[in-house]
């Protein structure tokens, strides 16, 4: 049986588009999680031991990474683009997106098992044409942060392609003029067809917001036990996964409260399961909203980011995008939510609303590594100065947490 072939590779000339405006939206690189390294987590300041390990493991993922590109190319398989939703207000946009290769026919965005997310071949360097509601981009890329510090001026350019980095991310601000609402974003390359993603445009007075956790928040995947967390998450039928009792019920009682409020959902899971979670949200009724999750490809300067440090800085990120908003934090007592989230209480007074915690029962936080050594695998209520509300489900959450939410509603 012959292969399909690829389309002609050309570049899209002003036939193709010719109902497109001719005014591009301008936008820039950003640094963000995706490599800006914290203080407290550059390389330079770890014990000598621990710079050599990190060094040599991610030079062993550089030299697998140029094996797999080489040989996906002898495969014939050609990059694509895997669409992120992205958020931002009337006045600007954060665009992320990720460049990977696959079979000629492979569609972006599929429902498949987490194991062949993780083995996705990320297609670095890669040109991407994006447009918002078929207003084309014109980007300006300064330097390879993840790599150096310093401004590299050879990649000075005004463009209207933007290039993906190193492990295939592109993460993009885009300045211009939208109504708030969800819009259309675009993304192209070369030999591909279009692919789309939603752009949750937030009104700049929107005074309430919401970040969530996915695991064992609104998803159950038993993340204190290792062995548990890794079937959940690589193996289990995507269509199987199952969600947190009655807290699909409490985010949309909180949406109806506050019709307004973005949905952040703020999760330690790779962006390789992107699309399984974002079937999951919709599948199960919960509000739609930007997913923020973690790069695990080691990276020369941040490695791989750990979960607290992740949460930490999209967290602050956020709180720096919506200087007027007020956030509900909701996570759960497995993963370090409760102490995080007192954390960023601590770091913003005054711009946290409310905390909800949702508590494991004895069965999904059996089995962690803590729990054998003698170890609590749940954490206690944090202490902080913002009202804190636990509850096994979202039903024991929502007794407590609405009352008190209506109350800041009616002031």
């Amino acid at each position: 049986m012959n292969e399909p072939q690829p389309l002609p590779q050309r570049e899209i000339d002003a036939s193709d588009s010719d109902d497109m405006p001719t005014v591009p939206i301008p936008a820039r690189k950003v640094v963000t999680t995706f490599d800006a390294a914290s203080r407290h987590e550059r390389i330079e300041i770890k014990p000598p031991l621990i710079r050599f390990c990190r060094r040599a493991i991610t030079y062993g993922f550089g030299i697998w990474l140029r094996f797999s590109t080489a040989l996906v190319r002898r495969l014939n398989w050609y990059p694509r683009v895997e669409p992120y939703v992205g958020y931002g207000t009337e006045h600007y946009s954060r665009l992320i997106c990720r460049t990977v290769f696959g079979p000629f026919k492979r569609q972006s965005g599929r429902l498949t098992r987490g194991i062949r997310g993780m083995l996705t071949i990320p297609s670095p360097h890669t040109k991407v044409r994006i447009a918002i509601d078929d207003v084309p981009l014109e980007t300006v890329q300064v330097g390879i942060s993840e790599v150096y510090d310093h401004v590299d001026r050879s990649r000075d350019i005004s463009s209207e392609f933007a290039a993906s980095d190193s492990a295939g991310y592109l993460d993009l601000v885009a300045e211009h003029s939208l109504e708030p609402g969800i819009h259309n974003v675009s993304y192209r390359v070369r030999s591909r067809k279009p692919v789309a993603a939603n752009l949750f445009t937030i009104p700049s007075g929107t005074k309430v917001g919401v970040i969530s956790d996915v695991d064992d928040t609104i998803m159950v995947t038993q993340a204190p036990s290792l062995m548990k967390a890794a079937y959940n998450l690589l193996l289990l039928d995507p269509k199987k996964k199952v969600p947190v009792p009655g807290m699909n019920l409490l985010f949309n009682r909180i949406a109806d409260m506050f019709p307004d409020a973005p949905f952040f959902y703020l999760s330690t899971s790779p962006w390789n399961v992107e699309s399984s979670i974002r079937h999951f949200i919709t599948y199960h009724g919960f509000p739609e909203g930007p997913l923020l999750l973690r790069d695990l490809d080691p990276r020369p300067k941040t490695f791989i980011p750990s979960g607290v440090q992740h949460k930490l800085e999209y967290a602050e990120q956020l709180m720096a995008d919506f200087p007027d908003m007020k956030f509900i934090l909701i996570g759960d007592d497995g993963q370090k939510d409760p102490t995080t989230y007192a954390t960023i209480a601590k770091r913003y007074p005054g711009r946290v609303l409310a905390v909800g915690i949702r508590q494991l029962s004895p069965r999904e936080s059996a089995g962690s590594l803590g729990t054998m050594a003698g170890l609590a695998a749940t954490q206690p209520v944090p202490v902080t100065d913002v009202p804190v509300f636990t509850g096994t489900t979202g039903s024991n959450l929502m007794k407590t947490m609405m009352p008190y939410l209506k109350q800041q509603l009616d002031k």
